[in-house]
């Protein structure tokens, strides 16, 4: 039982320890101790404001960016509705110079059918001239073998030269 129950002499002497290893730490370790506390706890708190800054600076940075791809967006689709007009009003250009150039080209071929149609009525009218005056010649000709046949076509010329 001597070993659970504190001797007097054993209790001094453990005190006295104590309190020599305490005067000893704290005037050689207690305050490195604390100010690398004091430091680890500044360092902390540095790393969680500059953690929050961060944190804050990506948020700010997602905004930015966000909103400098909605202004890409925007940019994008004005610049396909420009274009996309552009488009158009050429296609509708490049379709009327074509219905004008067709309109032309009608034009320049109806003028080029009435021209041979009026080369062909001539050419048609030229030849029943010539036939015309061919069979008057080979009928006058056949009449006027006879002198009573000539004498009686010079009468009716004269008789319808007095009328007009």
């Amino acid at each position: 039982m001597n070993l659970v129950t504190p001797d007097l002499g054993l209790f001094f002497w453990a005190l006295l320890t104590f309190s020599l290893v305490f005067f000893v730490l704290s005037r050689v370790a207690w305050k490195p101790i604390m100010q690398a506390l004091k430091e680890r706890e500044t360092s902390i708190e540095q790393a969680l404001a500059s953690a929050e800054k961060a944190r804050q600076e990506m948020a700010k940075l997602t905004a930015d960016n966000e909103k400098l791809l909605d202004e890409a967006r925007i940019e994008r689709d004005r610049i396909l509705k420009t274009a996309q007009k552009a488009a158009d009003e050429l296609r509708e250009a490049e379709k009327e110079r074509t219905t004008k150039e067709v309109a032309k080209m009608l034009d320049d071929a109806r003028r080029v059918i009435q021209s041979e149609k009026q080369q062909a009525v001539n050419e048609i009218k030229a030849q029943i001239s010539v036939l015309s005056v061919d069979i008057a010649e080979k009928l006058l000709r056949q009449q006027l073998a006879d002198k009573n046949a000539q004498q009686a076509l010079a009468q009716q010329m004269v008789n319808d030269l007095k009328i007009n």
